[in-house]
């Protein structure tokens, strides 16, 4: 069955609409959502390796096509059948794109679509059964092939984007380090020349100041 159903902007990661009562009957929903953000954080980056992927989670299975700089996704259950899915995000991504397609780019607040959960309940509830006739001339469907989708672990997609974290704050730290030894070292040849021409300095103001005194005392 179709448990979760979010959309979101892939540039930045911003959530454009969602399903309002999914997840009620899912255990650890907030958990499963938590690692949504995380794939979206992950896809704003450039993350993705294809415009659509299956992703396995536990007992459940993340679906995702990207369109227009929209992904749209989906949590079902393991067993649920892969095509009806992909098929199911079809729907929303035809029906978003029709109804908020020029809207998408200067949506500045999270949700801006939200009044699109109307449409995704509605839709959602087609796809529930798999044995309707209409799912099942979808299943066998030969014009619409998901073979060719890769499926991945989320740990391993989402390991990819904790390693990148841990690269740009090695890197940011090095940078930090790099400016630190840096001052430390005009500090250090600031001391050296002070130290090398002081003596110097000294000499010479003695003997200014000798020959001043001499000038006066003539």
């Amino acid at each position: 069955m179709v448990k979760l159903t979010l959309i979101a902007r892939v540039t930045d990661g911003l959530p454009l609409a969602e399903g309002l009562d999914d997840g009620r009957d899912i255990r650890d929903a907030e958990f499963y959502k938590q690692q949504v953000k995380a794939l979206f954080k992950n896809l704003s980056r450039g993350q993705h390796e294809a415009s659509r992927m299956s992703v396995e989670s536990g007992p459940y299975v993340f679906h995702y096509i990207i369109e227009g700089r929209v992904c749209y996704l989906t949590m079902c259950d393991r067993a649920y059948p892969k095509k009806l899915a992909f098929q199911y995000l079809e729907d929303l991504k035809n029906e978003f794109e029709r109804v908020n397609g020029s809207l998408i780019e200067t949506a500045a607040r999270p949700y801006a679509f939200i009044k699109f959960d109307t449409f995704i309940q509605k839709t959602k509830k087609l796809y529930q059964d798999t044995h309707t006739q209409r799912n099942i001339a979808k299943l066998n469907d030969e014009l619409y092939e998901v073979h060719q989708i890769m499926t991945r672990n989320v740990q391993e997609v989402l390991g990819v984007g904790e390693q990148l974290d841990q690269v740009s704050q090695m890197s940011s730290r090095l940078s930090s380090e790099s400016r630190m030894y840096a001052d430390k070292a005009k500090d250090l040849n600031r001391q050296a020349l002070i130290r090398k021409w002081a003596p110097v300095a000294i000499v010479l103001g003695v003997v200014f100041l000798l020959f001043w005194v001499k000038s006066k005392l003539w």
